[in-house]
């Protein structure tokens, strides 16, 4: 497989910037945002690359050269300024894998190669594209995907009024789809996925993390705190800052708060580390009438003080108030709460651990992509921070 990235637009919606250099070359903490994207997918294990350029391509060719310095081998394939998508594509064919990884060079999303590559070999399509749910309005729509995985409908005028979800990109396709191409100067995806739509040959890889892009300016401050990566740890809060209660039974007050041995001496680690610290936690003893929201805030608030006191911080508590079978997509083994969190702080969670006590909290990581650490009566929250802050905590398992 090769990773073909098509970076040859004019980037208007850039200017002034991109009147001297090209759209991925804006540079994100002294970073072009291309350089980003070339070292994530080479950490999933892509090392050819084919770069697709028209405007100032001189400009890439001289920073990345051949690639090496990446450990990665690089390749131009360079069309008219006013080539559209398919015609670039089309002109490439020959040197494109078989089965091949087609990315565009404006959004960067925490790719899972891994299980992308799983769901598009157990399938019959010839392209699967990734697709970002836009459960919270971020952009707008512009296709609809059915209960089986399968997109039913693309609109790039954006204008149907039964779209839901938007195509970021991150294609896992068959080489024969370019086959379909005519010779003309077109937009690959306004031709293409149209035709495989109407085949039911493109599936798609949903996910709710959201994604960055250097497409506009306005998108730029938002994208130059992402990449900042500023470190985050997502900590479950029953069994890993306090003791369980018994099955079934739940913290009411602040007086059954019980600090678990270690847990505050963590929380100061982590802040002297610049941690932040955010907790995710299932509290269905609310659904149940075993306590009340306010209650829960309560004993928050002074969980939150008692760190304050110890040295540490606790920068948000996100909890699901929801029962067992309620259906929620907060409620842990779902992600959503740490999706909510990746989206409130910027996080790449790719790169964040989620620090639990038991199966769900692993279902939870899993589902959003998060490496993974375990406490346990063997292992506490203080054991397994001084391994994530001095590099000895292995990364953990992510579908």
């Amino acid at each position: 497989m090769n990773a073909v990235i098509l970076a040859g637009g004019r980037g208007t919606r850039l200017r002034p910037i991109t009147d001297s250099i090209p759209k991925p070359m804006v540079e994100f903490q002294g970073t072009p945002f291309l350089e980003y994207l070339i070292e994530m997918v080479r950490d999933q294990g892509i090392d050819r690359f084919l770069l697709l350029l028209g405007y100032l391509p001189e400009v890439v060719q001289d920073y990345f050269g051949d690639g090496s310095k990446w450990g990665v081998s690089i390749e131009y394939s360079v069309t008219a300024e006013e080539d559209e998508t398919g015609r670039r594509l089309k002109r490439a064919q020959s040197r494109i894998a078989p089965t091949f990884l087609l990315m565009y060079c404006d959004n960067y999303w925490p790719l899972q190669l891994d299980s992308m590559s799983r769901q598009f070999a157990e399938g019959d399509a010839k392209a699967m594209v990734t697709v970002y749910r836009n459960a919270d309005g971020y952009t707008r729509d512009n296709l609809r995907v059915d209960d089986d995985g399968y997109v039913v409908e693309y609109d790039k005028t954006r204008a149907s009024p039964d779209l839901l979800g938007v195509d970021i990109g991150f294609i896992l396709m068959d080489r024969s789809v370019i086959d379909i191409l005519p010779d003309d100067n077109i937009s690959f995806e306004e031709v293409i996925y149209p035709q495989l739509v109407a085949q039911r040959q493109l599936r798609a890889y949903v996910t709710d993390h959201r994604y960055y892009s250097v497409g506009s300016l306005d998108r730029l401050p938002v994208t130059e705190d992402f990449l900042a990566r500023r470190p985050a740890v997502l900590l479950d809060r029953d069994g890993v800052l306090n003791v369980r209660p018994p099955q079934a039974e739940y913290v009411r007050t602040w007086s059954e708060w019980e600090w678990l041995p270690g847990a505050k001496d963590a929380l100061r680690l982590l802040k002297e580390a610049g941690y932040r610290v955010i907790i995710v936690s299932n509290q269905s003893g609310i659904a149940r009438g075993k306590m009340t929201e306010t209650a829960v805030d309560e004993i928050h608030k002074r969980v939150t003080a008692d760190a304050l006191d110890a040295g540490g911080q606790i920068d948000r508590i996100y909890y699901c108030p929801h029962g067992w079978d309620e259906g929620c997509e907060c409620r842990k083994p779902s992600p959503g709460m740490l999706f909510s969190a990746q989206r409130d702080f910027g996080l790449d969670l790719s790169r964040t651990y989620f620090v639990g006590d038991d199966d769900r909290d692993h279902q939870a990581a899993d589902a959003a992509g998060c490496q993974w650490a375990m406490v346990s009566d063997q292992t506490s929250l203080l054991d397994v921070t001084k391994g994530l802050l001095n590099g000895s905590l292995p990364s953990g398992s992510r579908l």
